[in-house]
């Protein structure tokens, strides 16, 4: 599987990271623990099985449109298979285009069934992960508040990339010169 992901300032990332230390250090689920090279704050849009040159051609178009501005608005949970805590970003009307155009590029040359659902446009949540764990309500401690930092206000989404998951290896995705 590959994802697209956009990646953030260097001063959004090391408020992300801090937030990561913190939560490491008190004994949460933390992306911190993950030592991989590939593991910095991102953005996920989207996650397609191959980045096909029709799709590739389309995210040369969405990677021309960086810097993208974007607000935070706080922490959120999410229960799905896994729980994830993570600080939420506003889907403004620039976020979710860029965010639709990808959807587009990687749903127009991808089987459907192998798109996940909570990526498509209207289901989307826009979100940085903080920690992630299999443990079914791992983020109810009440000494979260007091353990994150405050997310910065605004930061800029800066670089497009893909991940792949079988192979563990970044692709930074440009836009055609």
């Amino acid at each position: 599987m590959r994802t697209v992901e956009l990646l953030l300032d260097e001063a959004a990332e090391l408020a992300v990271r801090e937030a990561w230390r913190r939560l490491a250090e008190a004994g949460l689920p933390s992306q911190a623990r993950h030592r991989s090279p590939t593991n910095s704050p991102h953005l996920t849009l989207a996650a397609c099985p191959e980045l096909t040159a029709p799709i590739r051609w389309e995210l040369a178009e969405v990677a021309a449109a960086l810097p993208l501005p974007v607000r935070f608005t706080g922490v959120i949970r999410f229960e799905r298979p896994t729980s994830v805590l993570a600080w939420a970003l506003e889907c403004d009307s620039a976020l979710a285009g860029l965010h639709r155009r990808v959807w587009e590029a990687v749903a127009s040359d991808s089987p459907p069934e192998t798109l996940k659902p909570f990526h498509q446009p209207g289901r989307w949540s826009p979100h940085i992960t903080l920690g992630r764990t299999r443990r079914a309500g791992a983020f109810t401690d009440r000494r979260l508040p007091e353990l994150l930092p405050a997310p910065p206000l605004s930061a800029r989404l800066i670089t497009l990339r893909s991940y792949d998951t079988h192979t563990g290896a970044l692709e930074v995705l440009a836009p055609r010169p």
